[in-house]
């Protein structure tokens, strides 16, 4: 029943001055705000780069020379259609499909519509393996592409906008790349995944495939694959690098492996550190605001000091006024701290609303940060409360 009263007189007290009480509030506010919007904001993001990485595939991965990027002109170490066909027999179990990598930009244009592609190079079942799916036609057959038929694989997107219709397999499309003008046959058209990378590229450029072949087994420094689900990652590329370095006779540690279940990790380690280092100075507010609520807990000792005196007079214990004081702390933080929290989810919506990113909210840091903000409010409150707890009653009464 004391613990009621004592509530009950602190938001008596609370009531009574609204706007210095909010003044009050707002270090908390602005802290807790901070932190879960921050916090949020970090979650969400992650969740969002993380899904982004799982539709690219966890087992794709890419092998490279140390060399790649330098000015190196042997090209004895980089893949042609040999290096496929050793990988696929010597490890064919763990390998769900390889390519020699290729790419080239090439402006289209159909009647009066114009863009571009990016042409990628594949073998057959790459729309598969991608997690893709194909809305018309078919993919690449091991036919199409040991036999360089000129064939390729386009958007639904850019379907509809050059022919204004989804279904062109059959149709042509004149393309140059690797020194060519080629006339190509669209057998298939895929369904693009929707992504925050397709809607930024979405309008500027459509990514389409060809087989690797029709770059007549130029050398290519990049080896794209797709290590077998069951697999574990890491291992078989150390065996596929090492392969490779053997059958190219080079040192064991000349190749390089990368997948994106490496990259996912890297990044989700590095967003995580960011999200902990903002909100951690996004914190340093709720001490401010700390302060604050310190400064106005003595103020309010120094106004109340006759109505301490005649508390005490009455019978009210040391315990008891400490107690009140601290609980009107506490309060003021909490409150503080709710509208605080209140505040930092509803930027969070709006701001990942705005980004087409779902918002999860996580209860437990809601509550931390809530719980958190008493706990700043009784600590900076402790002070004031002792201080009011140890006036003299006499001289508390003659106090005006």
């Amino acid at each position: 029943m004391l613990f009621l009263e004592n509530v009950k007189l602190a938001l008596l007290a609370i009531k009574s001055n609204k706007m210095r009480s909010f003044l009050t509030m707002l270090g908390i506010i602005i802290g807790t705000s901070s932190v879960i919007a921050i916090t949020t904001i970090g979650d969400g993001a992650s969740s969002a780069v993380s899904a982004e990485f799982d539709s690219f595939g966890k087992n794709n991965a890419n092998i490279y020379p140390n060399t790649y990027g330098m000015d190196y002109s042997d090209s004895s170490d980089r893949f042609t259609s040999s290096d496929i066909a050793a990988l696929n027999e010597r490890f064919g179990s763990e390998i769900e499909y390889v390519s020699p990598y290729y790419s080239a930009a090439t402006d289209v244009k159909i009647g009066r519509m114009s863009g571009q592609f990016n042409l990628s190079s594949v073998s057959g079942n790459y729309i598969h393996v991608s997690g893709g799916s194909l809305a018309y036609g078919r993919d690449f057959s091991q036919s199409d592409i040991d036999n360089r038929r000129e064939f390729v694989i386009i958007p639904e997107e850019a379907a509809k906008k050059f022919f204004g219709r989804g279904d062109v397999a059959g149709e042509s499309i004149s393309m140059s790349f690797a020194g060519q003008i080629r006339e190509m046959t669209i057998i298939g058209v895929y369904r693009q995944k929707d992504s925050i990378f397709s809607r930024l590229m979405s309008g500027t450029s459509y990514a389409a495939y060809v087989p690797y072949t029709l770059w007549n087994d130029a050398p290519s420094e990049i080896l794209d694959l797709y290590v077998g689900s069951s697999q574990s990652i890491s291992a078989s590329l150390d065996k596929i690098t090492s392969y490779l370095a053997l059958i190219h006779k080079r040192p064991a540690d000349h190749y390089i492996g990368s997948s994106v279940e490496a990259q996912q990790t890297r990044m989700t380690q590095i967003m995580g550190v960011l999200s902990v280092a903002i909100g951690a100075i996004a914190a340093i507010s709720l001490l401010v605001g700390g302060i604050g609520i310190m400064n106005i807990m003595l103020v309010s000792v120094t106004e109340r000091t006759r109505e301490i005196g005649i508390r005490k007079s009455l019978g009210a214990k040391t315990g008891d006024i400490l107690v009140q004081f601290l609980i009107e702390a506490m309060l003021v933080s909490a409150l503080g701290g709710l509208i605080g929290a209140t505040l930092g989810i509803g930027v969070a919506t709006v701001g990942m609303g705005l980004a087409n990113v779902s918002v999860n909210v996580d209860p437990f840091v809601v509550l931390l940060s809530v719980g958190f903000s008493a706990m700043v409010g009784m600590f900076f409150g402790l002070y004031p409360a002792r201080k009011a707890a140890k006036l003299d009653p006499i001289e508390a009464l003659r106090y005006e």
